[in-house]
């Protein structure tokens, strides 16, 4: 996937500016795919010169001008495109299983803490989807919304993230027991 296609899905529900679409990737697309501002800026600049959204200025008198994005007819073609396309399996790159998977040989103190840091991440990561996923179903149950809901798309995804972050969470609190019990048991009484 490019990040070209999720500025599109991101763009499904509305116009955005640039700020907005930062904002909206913090706190619903980053569980899948993140990106920085100046990449997104990037971004909308070239799926404008292909005709892929489309951007209007809008005026504004105590701030600086903004520019709105919305998707194309082109662009949802690209995103029907894309969506065709069989999804290559994800790959995992994270720095800090290269460091447990040196626990033997390293510092373990220093990988509890960022185990103890990570799991924290999670944690609020966890409590920020559980805020959008209630604000998306609204006052329906979940089992309501999946069935009848408007945009489902964001919900799913958000559920995956809540499901990724649980498990994030919950490794790395075992991680952090297995690691300390080992510690206590080679520690000279």
């Amino acid at each position: 996937m490019a990040l070209r296609h999720a500025v599109l899905a991101a763009l499904l529900d509305g116009e955005l500016s640039g700020y907005q679409l930062a904002k909206a990737f913090d706190v619903g697309v980053a569980n899948f795919w993140y990106a920085q501002p100046q990449q997104l800026y990037a971004e909308l600049t070239r799926l404008e010169k292909e005709g892929l959204v489309a951007g209007r200025e809008v005026l504004q008198e105590s701030r600086p001008n903004k520019r709105l994005f919305h998707v194309t007819d082109a662009g949802l073609v690209e995103l029907e495109t894309f969506t065709a396309a069989s999804a290559k399996p994800a790959v995992v790159r994270d720095d800090l299983l290269v460091k447990v998977q040196a626990a033997e040989h390293v510092d373990t103190a220093a990988l509890v803490a960022q185990l103890t840091e990570r799991a924290r991440i999670a944690q609020a990561k966890i409590d920020l989807f559980g805020t959008l996923l209630r604000r998306l179903r609204g006052d329906r149950t979940e089992e309501e919304f999946l069935r009848h809901g408007d945009r489902i798309g964001p919900y799913l995804t958000c559920l995956r993230g809540v499901a990724f972050e649980r498990e994030n969470r919950d490794w790395c609190a075992r991680t952090i027991t297995v690691l300390e019990e080992r510690r206590q048991a080679h520690v000279p009484h």
